[in-house]
């Protein structure tokens, strides 16, 4: 039997697949050649599923810690054990401290589960929940709804001309909702490339022009191909005259951007900032596949406002080939599904109100939780709910992380392997994988579709999908009644306003909302004006720059000169193609492709201070040391290295918590401000820090 499914969970998913099926076991799995999406294509994470599901190490019952944190000693017990002492330190932790002495976090949102996470926290009128959203998508998202209405996704269906790839990989990490073979095709039929990169990845490889920033100054390069646009007159001026406001004060604010001073702050010549803002006004249509690389600093929320106007003010924002506009299908609100209503005062008890994007959206951002519980300030946070998430590898600063984890009175998390964070867990909750539970893909997620993702197999040994364990302590919580008999019913509810059950969304695969061009021609934008806002009246009246406006990084050879000469180097980060951020370490075949935390130095660099080639070194930033092997690019800027993110060792039982800081970067990142004033974006790329030849481990 083969059963059709969309990839899930081993990075945002979205590729076709064929699950092929024999007593009751998934014998191999392969890329779909009639997905609309991508059209057959499969990465080495795809074809690795069954290795997960599988695989010996999984957890498959729930279980009680019985030593000291992180010690290792386990004691099995049953689900409805661990649900009922789950749900009686709530209860007691509310009765004593209040909702507020309580935390939920989610790992990168995967599908469902962080919607009825966020449900049970708004019933239980419990205000913080963590999430990675300041630091991953939330930026670019927030921006775009208050500047445009909507978020923008490259229409590479409606063949651009043009395409600026920026701080995106696609080729190796697909987005949310965007697929590398579409951005692939779209250049196979000759459509320009530009990519702003400093790594020359493998996109880069392909462009017709590259531009190499210095990390962390991606808005200040914006800003210097707006100037270009102005000063030449390379923008469509109907369209700017009718549907935009605040034009004219953006050309006076250019005026502090003069291109001289754009190019000594990236580091990139202004020949060819011109040219790349030549290239992409005038070859039309255009379109910008944006990534997370630009929201790992404090001008996060800007720098995705100036990408906004650069689509705008060139013509090619919601036409053909450019940055579109793509509702979503006629199912159940992501706001209805999680009880907004419920909480409605939710803005006022969150502990961050001053990030007023996030607290928009709903979470709080990961390093406020983590300062909170240390300090008890402004209250105390006594217990966490983690799910899919491993904070000691994910968050900046992850030694203040390990000790916050540590002083929490109770934790608990939900986990398909023994990761570093949970093995600091009171009780241990066995999840399932993607193909063990009926699911629903992108969900909530701005690309105007969804996917079917169905049960194939029965969950290994106990374990069970993260939306089950929600429904069912919701149950124990005294809240039946928000709740569904069971998650089938749950998925029936979410699809009843398309007028069809998950039986038949199952038969359909994937379903669309109702796409068009240039929408705003009949009923405006979706901003208070009616137009695309350059100059944000909203985020004036909250106390944020109305313009984009670039501020320097906390750490560099311009704000710190005296620490740039200690610490002589810039890093960044980039993630590996054949994990998603920190799992998946111990799947052999991924592991075999990558099996060790990479380094990237300039050849130049690495024989200043006797590094070769195979080398293991050690980077150190004013925060902390680890360790990396040398691997030698002569495309990167000698000036800049480029570290291997998430990376623990889950062979090495003789490190602590499986090695979680001997290679992992966010023992060299901070968590303390500047933050992005508007949504609480932190610094975890571009950090200035020195190298010098280490030993193995």
């Amino acid at each position: 039997m083969i059963v059709k499914t969309y990839c899930a969970r081993m990075d945002h998913g979205g590729c076709g697949i064929l699950a092929h099926v024999e007593s009751g076991k998934i014998t191999k799995v392969e890329g779909d050649p009639d997905s609309p999406l991508s059209r057959g294509t499969i990465c080495a994470k795809g074809l690795a599923q069954i290795e997960r599901l599988n695989h010996p190490d999984r957890l498959i019952y729930p279980m009680k810690r019985m030593g000291e944190k992180g010690e290792g000693k386990w004691k099995r017990i049953s689900w409805d054990g661990a649900l009922d002492t789950i749900a009686e330190k709530i209860r007691n932790t509310i009765k004593q401290e209040g909702q507020k002495a309580i935390s939920f976090a989610q790992g990168t949102p995967k599908g469902l589960e962080i919607y009825l996470m966020i449900r049970l926290a708004n019933l239980m009128n419990i205000p913080n929940i963590s999430t990675p959203g300041n630091i991953c998508h939330m930026p670019r998202e927030t921006a775009s709804n208050l500047t445009c209405g909507f978020f923008p996704i490259p229409d590479y269906s409606g063949l651009p001309a043009c395409v600026i790839v920026w701080g995106s990989n696609l080729f190796q990490t697909n987005e949310e909702g965007i697929i590398g073979s579409q951005l692939r095709g779209a250049i196979d039929q000759g459509a320009k490339l530009i990519v702003i990169d400093p790594r020359k990845t493998g996109i880069a490889s392909r462009a017709d022009l590259w531009l190499q920033p210095r990390p962390g100054s991606d808005l200040a390069l914006a800003l210097g191909m707006l100037r270009v646009m102005v000063d030449e007159g390379l923008y469509e001026k109907t369209f700017v005259e009718n549907w935009t406001t605040g034009f004219s004060e953006l050309v006076n604010h250019l005026q502090q951007y003069p291109l001289a001073r754009v190019s000594e702050i990236t580091w990139v010549p202004k020949e060819q900032i011109v040219k790349a803002a030549r290239l992409f006004s005038q070859t039309k249509p255009a379109c910008i596949q944006w990534g997370n690389a630009l929201e790992h600093n404090l001008n996060s929320v800007q720098c995705a406002r100036a990408l906004l106007v650069l689509m705008a003010i060139t013509g090619n924002l919601e036409a053909p080939g450019g940055n579109v506009n793509r509702p979503g299908p006629s199912i159940m609100r992501p706001g209805e599904l999680v009880q907004i209503k419920k909480f409605p005062d939710k803005k006022e008890k969150i502990m961050s109100p001053e990030f007023r994007l996030a607290t928009m959206m709903g979470f709080v951002p990961s390093q406020m939780i983590v300062k909170t519980i240390l300090t008890g300030k402004p209250y105390p946070i006594r217990m966490m709910y983690i799910q899919g998430g491993n904070p000691l590898l994910s968050y900046a600063n992850a030694k203040e992380t390990f000790e916050a984890i540590k002083k929490l009175d109770f934790l608990a998390v939900s986990e398909i392997f023994l990761t570093p964070t949970a093995q600091l867990a009171d009780i241990l909750l066995p999840a399932a994988t993607n193909f063990e539970f009926d699911d629903i893909g992108h969900f909530g997620l701005p690309h105007g579709f969804i996917l079917a993702r169905p049960k194939i197999v029965e969950p290994q040994g106990e374990c069970w999908p993260d939306s089950k364990i929600l429904n069912e302590l919701g149950k124990r919580l005294g809240l039946a009644q928000y709740f569904w008999k069971d998650m089938r019913e749950c998925l029936d509810e979410i699809l009843k306003p398309a007028g069809m059950t998950y039986d038949d969304f199952k038969n359909i695969g994937i379903l669309k909302g109702k796409w068009e061009y240039k929408s705003y021609e009949k009923k405006g934008f979706n901003t208070p004006s009616g137009k695309l806002e350059i100059f944000s009246q909203q985020l004036k009246e909250w106390g944020y720059d109305p313009l984009p406006h670039y501020q320097e990084l906390p750490e560099s050879p311009y704000s710190t000169p005296e620490l740039f000469k200690e610490y002589p180097l810039i890093f960044t980060s980039a993630k590996d193609p054949f994990y998603f951020h920190s799992s998946n370490r111990n799947i052999p075949s991924l592991r075999k492709l990558s099996s060790d935390p990479m380094v990237l130095i300039h050849p130049e660099t690495a024989s200043q201070f006797g590094i070769d080639e195979g080398d293991w070194v050690s980077i150190e930033t004013k925060r902390g040391t680890i360790r990396q092997k040398a691997k030698l690019n002569s495309e990167i800027d000698p000036r800049v290295i480029v570290l291997s993110f998430g990376w623990w060792f889950p062979e090495r039982k003789d490190l602590e918590l499986s090695g979680w800081k001997e290679s992992n970067l966010n023992i060299l990142t901070d968590n303390g401000p500047p933050y992005d004033p508007a949504i609480g974006s932190i610094p975890l790329r571009a950090v200035l820090c020195r190298v010098y030849k280490s030993k193995g481990f």
